[in-house]
């Protein structure tokens, strides 16, 4: 799965909007959606945030394991 997918379906599982996660991110909605929708890249610090936001490791945000494991094993 590409970590795109992924990190929308986490999103929408939660019942989150672009925007909830743009904030975690200091970025704008648009911002955020850039990322999802594949026309910007994910920086690194920005997968840091999401690994501690969502409490998943980044191996498995980023597609390289399909099972959820939490950022603080």
């Amino acid at each position: 799965m590409d970590y795109r997918e992924r990190i929308k379906n986490i999103r929408e599982d939660r019942d989150l909007t672009q925007r909830d996660v743009g904030k975690v991110l200091n970025k704008s909605q648009q911002g955020y959606n850039h990322i999802e929708m594949g026309r910007a890249e994910m920086k690194i610090d920005d997968l840091i945030a999401l690994c501690k936001f969502y409490d998943l490791s980044a191996d498995y945000l980023i597609g390289l394991i399909n099972e959820p494991v939490s950022y603080n094993r």
